[in-house]
């Protein structure tokens, strides 16, 4: 009969895919290493076990040890797989940017999860490069695997995605793109190629806000390029021991609006339900592609499921309020699409200014329309309300009609986009939609600018 032995002896061997669609530009043949099929649905499966197997044989993880790893969510689930089989505890330490559901993967496998700010110094002590150190001293019997640096992450790419690569392509591999993280994928995968092949060409896909291709190509770490970013699992702050840059031939940036939009592409052109530094790979294959010629093979790999991703790149509204979602915008009625469910919130002339801005609080807006019986007859906004208090501290006590400007221009639903750019000005602050049938809904800067792609 044939069956594992456990989980963890399912690892590996990964299918190679046709891209189709998404690559039809390129004429080089285009295929991913999808890695989902890794039993922890992610690439990491494979250096995680490596790491626990190198550390066991060694002595530093002992038995009913306790290991500790900050992770993006996939290596703390590889990790979590092998201390099921083999035994031991697990902390996983992860920053607060990465998505709910790795975070629920994570402790549904046992796994304690400790969540960090994301937009602080790795020495910062709050960071999770920090944390974890900090906690792998205080805990008894720790191991603190340490992914960046850890020389078996690499290990495990030589041993095995690298000759799976080459036995799938039958040595006819080309090119190797990557999304580059803790740099073990890449250059182990790399090294492999490379002495099998030296002229196979090694592209990692990195991230705006993060240092690599910069470094690659001056030798300077620019803390200039570091700032906060959305695509998870590329890109880093800091230089991880495992990013072998002369194994590199070059890097290409992928925004994050691309690796979301392209996540989702490979989804709905390629039937490939992947994650977000997926996305971010086939973008950075498409934008190598003058490197390409016919008869290339070029492989890229898919480092995990979408599944970690339903929550943020596969949720329209986490798209839209990012400007990720490809959506025509030209009439007033698609500015307020996303809310036109809402009822429009409004103060009467008589009413006291504390009640407008106690709504103002209540429903975290700036600007309100006044009404009498005949309609709209007035307007206030926040900063109108600001300077008013500032010259009279008891204006709260006072009604609307006292202290209200001039009310909103009032608009058709069909109205295009520019023309409702061009009322909204320093002293107007809004415009009214007449959705009909006595129905109004409110337009404001805001909304213009979340239009803006």
């Amino acid at each position: 009969m044939k069956y594992a032995k456990n989980i963890l002896e399912t690892i590996g061997n990964t299918p190679l895919v046709k891209i189709n669609k998404i690559t039809k530009e390129i004429d080089a043949l285009v295929l991913a290493k999808v890695e989902t099929f890794n039993p922890g649905n992610s690439v990491k499966d494979r250096m995680a076990v490596k790491m626990i197997e190198d550390a066991e044989a060694d002595g530093r993880l002992k038995p009913g040890g306790t290991i500790i790893e900050g992770t993006s969510g996939n290596t703390g689930m590889g990790l979590a797989l092998g201390a099921i089989i083999k035994g031991y505890k697990l902390i996983c330490v992860i920053t607060d940017k990465q998505s709910k559901e790795k975070m629920d993967i994570l402790r549904a496998v046992g796994a304690k999860v400790i969540v960090c700010p994301t937009d602080v110094e790795p020495t910062d002590p709050r960071s999770y490069y920090s944390v974890s150190k900090r906690l792998s001293e205080e805990v008894p019997n720790a191991w603190y695997v340490n992914q960046y640096d850890n020389p078996s992450n690499a290990l495990a790419h030589y041993e095995q995605t690298g000759p799976e690569i080459w036995e799938q392509t039958e040595g006819k591999v080309t090119h190797f793109v990557v999304g580059v993280g803790t740099g073990g994928t890449i250059s182990g995968v790399a090294k492999y190629l490379k002495e099998q092949n030296p002229n196979v060409k090694i592209w990692g896909v990195d991230t705006y806000g993060s240092v690599f291709k910069k470094y690659h190509e001056t030798g300077i770490f620019d803390e200039n390029e570091i700032y906060s970013y959305i695509t998870e699992g590329i890109g880093e702050d800091i230089l991880p021991k495992n990013v072998d840059f002369s194994l590199i031939d070059g890097f290409t940036k992928v925004t994050d609006k691309d690796a979301a939009v392209f996540t989702r592409k490979l989804a709905l052109e390629e039937g490939i339900f992947v994650g977000n530094s997926a996305g971010a790979a086939i973008k950075g294959v498409l934008q190598l592609k003058e490197h390409f010629k016919p008869e290339d093979v070029v492989v890229v790999l898919f480092h995990d499921s979408g599944s970690r991703y339903v929550g943020k790149i596969f949720n329209d509204d986490w798209m839209r309020e990012r400007g990720f979602l490809e959506e025509e915008i030209t009439k007033a009625e698609d500015l307020i699409k996303d809310h036109i469910d809402k009822p429009l919130v409004t103060v009467k002339t008589e009413e006291l200014v504390s009640h407008a801005i106690e709504r103002m609080k209540k429903y975290k807006i700036s600007q309100i329309p006044v009404v009498d019986s005949k309609g709209f007859v007035g307007s206030v906004d926040e900063a109108d309300l600001f300077r008013s208090y500032v010259e009279d501290k008891d204006i709260a006590d006072k009604p609307i009609k006292e202290v209200m400007g001039k009310p909103f221009p009032v608009v058709k639903a069909s109205v295009p986009v520019e023309e409702i750019s061009k009322l909204i000005t320093k002293e107007n602050q809004a415009v009214l939609v007449d959705l009909g049938e006595s129905k109004f809904h409110i337009i404001t800067k805001h909304d213009i600018i979340s239009a803006i792609k």
